[in-house]
């Protein structure tokens, strides 16, 4: 059956947003006449409670057999003091290997209903943004090698990138600045790294392939600081597998909370892997005020890159639009304003249910 799609809720809040994206992939399917298959399985804590390790194999085995993956936040403090093979996050590493997904796509939208809830200066919120992090997901120092000496004195982890692996993500990177307004910054610390001056080579080496796109190269920190300052002068930034973790971060809350974010994961063939950037959030796991809309906004981008569901994406993309229009609050976007209806998890996702089963436009 076509539109198979593995379900990996993980821990904490991961099963309550999950919830809500699958009603939503459901209402959404019924509107386009759509069938999706779930099946659910273990990853990160809950696995390591149940299997006694974070990635079993049976829940690779059904990630790869799947057409996508829908991933909600793996880990929490109850499982902070085993080593660091046997964390959750270990097993999110080792998914995100196993598939093959080297590219990790995060969409960074400033919906102009969140305007109160982004942090920056009005003058500079009011501008909007739009803009998309293309992240290097399966090398670099994450994944270098590691260690500490035999004293516990000294400790250390490589950054390493072969040309390879700089020109596939670069490729996709190029590849998205082409579909959106063909401006592309490569983001790297070249004065310093010579992994980032590789990084630059690599790209000026592809540019000449791509002459619609505008290439422009800018160091981490200044990144950081430009995020803050004009984050409007940003379309699709590419980056290595660290800066690309903490510029995302730091996007996310311009955008008014990490819990907007969604993310898809790729790589050239094979399921993708979708997931909000939020975590697990262990401190409000259970209390049913965790914000659903970046794992539902993951959901669209499954529709889109993996299922080839465009008008199903849009649907939905336009749906959470329509949700915070009406004035729909979860509490991490809230901003005090009387007018607000601040809600719930499961009552955010009824909302984006119940705009997918309008018949109006």
């Amino acid at each position: 059956m076509k539109n198979a799609i593995t379900l990996v809720p993980g821990d904490g809040i991961g099963l309550e947003v999950t919830a809500q994206a699958v009603r939503v992939l459901e209402a959404v399917g019924a509107q386009f006449g759509v069938s999706f298959r779930f099946e659910t399985v273990l990853l990160g804590g809950a696995a390591i409670d149940e299997k006694g390790v974070p990635l079993p194999a049976e829940t690779l085995a059904a990630c790869k057999a799947a057409d996508a993956v829908l991933l909600g936040a793996v880990g929490g403090p109850r499982w902070d003091d085993l080593s660091g093979a046997r964390r959750p996050e270990a097993g999110l590493l080792g998914l995100r290997a196993g598939l093959g997904v080297y590219a990790n796509l995060r969409p960074a939208r400033l919906f102009p209903e969140l305007r109160s809830a982004c942090p920056l200066k009005d003058e500079i919120a009011g501008k909007g943004f739009d803009l998309l992090i293309v992240r290097e997901l399966t090398g670099g120092m994450y994944f270098g090698d590691r260690g500490r000496s035999p004293d516990g004195e000294v400790a250390w982890d490589t950054e390493r990138y072969s040309r390879k692996e700089i020109t596939r993500l670069l490729t996709m990177a190029f590849r998205a600045a082409r579909s959106r307004s063909g401006r592309l910054c490569v983001v790297d610390k070249a004065n310093v790294l010579e992994s980032s001056r590789l990084w630059r080579e690599t790209s000026r080496a592809l540019s000449p392939a791509w002459p619609d796109v505008e290439v422009s190269y800018m160091y981490v920190d200044n990144c950081a600081m430009q995020l803050v300052r004009n984050p409007s002068q940003f379309d699709v930034i590419a980056t290595s597998n660290m800066f690309g973790d903490i510029l995302s971060d730091e996007a996310s809350m311009i955008t008014g909370s990490i819990g907007m974010l969604a993310s898809a994961s790729l790589g050239d063939s094979g399921p993708g892997l979708y997931e909000p950037i939020h975590g697990s959030a262990p401190d409000i796991a259970g209390s049913g005020t965790a914000n659903p809309l970046a794992a539902i906004l993951s959901a669209a981008l499954l529709l889109r890159h993996s299922l080839a569901l465009e008008p199903c994406a849009r649907a939905v993309e336009s749906a959470v639009s329509r949700v915070l229009a009406e004035g729909y609050r979860c509490a991490d976007i809230a901003s005090g304003d009387p007018s607000e209806k601040v809600v719930g998890t499961e009552a955010m996702g009824d909302r984006v249910v119940r705009v997918l089963g309008r018949k109006e436009p």
